[in-house]
């Protein structure tokens, strides 16, 4: 399935838009980005797979959320940083760190 990024980053704010939700304050969707991430954690350590993915597509909300509230695309950063990490230089899992 392809799924247009773009387009979920604004059903996502309009969600939060309609529901009376926070749709300006970053720091707060950081903190609220934060506690999903450890109710990720949280069920991965009970290996409940059903929590595991209704986690990470809460953790994805909220990071749709916090790329629209910037005004950034998410599937443009993730190919630019993709792009970037394919020209990186590793050894044993470690970056090399060279000159630009």
């Amino acid at each position: 399935m392809l799924i247009d990024t773009k387009k979920l980053q604004r059903d996502i704010i309009e969600n939060k838009k309609k529901h009376n939700f926070n749709t300006t304050d970053i720091k707060f969707e950081l903190l609220c980005l934060y506690g999903e991430v450890n109710e990720l954690f949280q069920a991965w350590l009970k290996e409940d797979q059903e929590n595991i993915n209704e986690e990470l597509a809460d953790v994805a909300i909220f990071l749709l959320g916090i790329f629209e509230m910037l005004g950034s695309d998410i599937g443009e950063d993730i190919v630019k940083k993709v792009a970037i990490n394919a020209k990186r230089k590793y050894v044993d899992g470690k970056k090399i760190i060279t000159d630009h």
